[in-house]
């Protein structure tokens, strides 16, 4: 029997909510597959950081090392500045484990109703390969004479040619397992004449490799109004760390909700753990009333299973969700009813549970 150690961090807001969610899922896979998940809870986030002035154990990533994997649930809180969450715990364990790919599913599943008037569960199916490691996040920059009519900023964006090699790579055998073999690479070299033309270059480059998926260059502003009149016509997007960022925003709202929206922070090379989280924030205005839609949280983990070499259990799961979202009976706020957490969640276990072994 395999077991796998799994490190979880439910962080802050709902993420104390759909991590328990995911995880009753995840302990039915298990038992149906045969297989064991060790899971190991650490409290970090940002009551953590109220407590001790840190987001994260000074050792923190030497902790991590020892797992197979890391669930994630989400971070934010009110009384701590974003760029602080962000910059002392999601973005250094992104780096520092060598998770360079953002991998985020953007699906409409049957039973859900997108913004988009007359768009069903076939126009909407495309995945996100995000650059996760450098380009405009690696936090390289400054600012001078603060407080002062001369104050001034600076974000310096990094590209490396390594960098734009691997996730091209990663995107193009993604966009090569399915069924449309299409990628679409976002880019705005129009206007940024160094880090985006050598990003179309490499891309050139390494679709050589691919001669049976079709790459096609959008400008990001173009992909970003495509995805919203014709999402039909794309399936892979890969796309620098900024605008993976906020193209898979654009996906998942047009999805229906933020609420089913899934993603893994991967490293391919298998070194470090990957980690796997729901892409909606902590939701402080639900948080603590137990209505927070789970499934976004339930789709990690099952990615996180895909990972570990478990796709028999990823798939169940899946099949499960689907099952519970087409039939429509259960329904978080954010989907149009009134199902809580524990409702959904017993729903998407009962359905893994009934199909057959």
């Amino acid at each position: 029997m395999n077991t796998y150690r799994i490190a979880v961090i439910a962080g802050d807001g709902i993420g104390q909510e759909v991590i328990p969610a995911g995880i009753d899922v995840l302990k039915t896979a298990a038992a149906q597959g045969g297989f064991t998940c060790e899971l190991t809870d650490f409290p970090w986030g940002s009551a953590f950081y109220l407590r001790t002035g840190r987001m994260l154990d000074p050792d923190a990533i030497e902790q991590l090392l020892a797992f197979d994997a890391i669930y994630l649930g989400a971070i934010g809180d009110p009384r701590v500045a974003d760029h602080v969450t962000a910059r002392e715990l999601i973005l250094p364990l992104r780096q520092r484990l060598r998770q360079y790919v953002n991998l985020r599913p953007m699906r409409l599943l049957p039973g859900i109703s997108s913004p988009l008037a007359g768009r069903s569960a076939a126009d909407i199916d495309m995945v996100c390969v995000r650059e996760n490691s450098e380009g405009e996040y690696c936090g390289i920059g400054g600012r001078l004479h603060a407080g002062t009519p001369d104050e001034l900023a600076e974000q310096t964006g990094i590209f490396t040619r390594r960098g734009i090699e691997r996730i091209a790579r990663y995107a193009f055998t993604v966009a090569r397992s399915r069924p449309r073999k299409l990628l679409a690479s976002a880019t705005k070299s129009n206007a940024l004449q160094h880090a985006m033309v050598m990003w179309d270059e490499v891309v050139a480059e390494v679709a050589k490799e691919f001669p049976d998926v079709t790459c096609r260059k959008y400008h990001v502003d173009a992909l970003a109004a495509r995805m919203v009149t014709a999402p039909q016509t794309l399936d892979v997007i890969v796309a620098s760390n900024l605008f993976g960022d906020i193209l898979t925003d654009v996906g998942s709202a047009i999805s229906g909700s933020l609420g089913v929206g899934p993603s893994g922070n991967i490293n391919p090379d298998r070194t470090t753990p990957s980690m796997f989280e729901p892409i909606h924030g902590s939701a402080p205005d639900i948080a603590g009333k137990g209505v927070a839609n789970p499934i976004a949280a339930i789709w990690a983990g099952a990615m996180m299973l895909d990972h570990l070499g478990e796709r028999a259990a990823h798939d169940s799961i899946l099949r499960a969700i689907e099952r519970v979202i087409g039939d429509e009976r259960v329904k978080t706020p954010d989907l149009g009813g009134r199902a809580t957490t524990a409702d959904m969640t017993k729903a998407v276990t009962g359905a893994l549970t009934a199909q057959p072994a």
